[in-house]
């Protein structure tokens, strides 16, 4: 799934997109073994339980 983003974010580093693209990939990826499939669905920004938190870039 890393393969997939063109993109920066957390430990997957490219050097040719080295922001973040939340507008494209703010996304949940899920693989699937049968047919090696990708497919997305869409990350939960207002959790039900806890208070929620911007998501932020991540600097090492």
């Amino acid at each position: 799934s890393a393969a997939a983003r063109k993109e920066s974010r957390g430990a997957h580093s490219h050097d040719d997109h080295q922001e973040r693209d939340d507008a494209n990939w703010m996304k949940h990826t899920l693989w699937y073994s049968e047919g090696n499939k990708l497919s997305y669905k869409p990350v939960v920004l207002q959790p039900l339980t806890v208070e929620s938190f911007p998501p932020k870039e991540r600097t090492f």
